[in-house]
């Protein structure tokens, strides 16, 4: 009966660590091909808004001068 116990313990184990690291390589292959270095690619034209002039900005660049 210990026997078993011990069996079952060490296969637990075995399987465990190997679930563990699997899902481990698995998330560090999905967050490394999605985006590098915080950049996103994709397909789709993008459209880059650096500045919109607003009460806000005029304000920012007055107090800045």
């Amino acid at each position: 009966m210990n026997e078993s116990r011990r069996e079952f313990i060490k296969k637990a184990a075995v399987v465990g660590t190997v679930a563990t690291v699997g899902a481990m390589s698995a998330q560090a292959t999905i967050s490394h091909s999605s985006s590098i270095d915080g950049v996103v690619k994709g397909k789709s034209p993008k459209r880059e808004i650096t500045y919109a002039k607003t009460q806000h900005w005029d304000a920012y660049y007055q107090s800045a001068q």
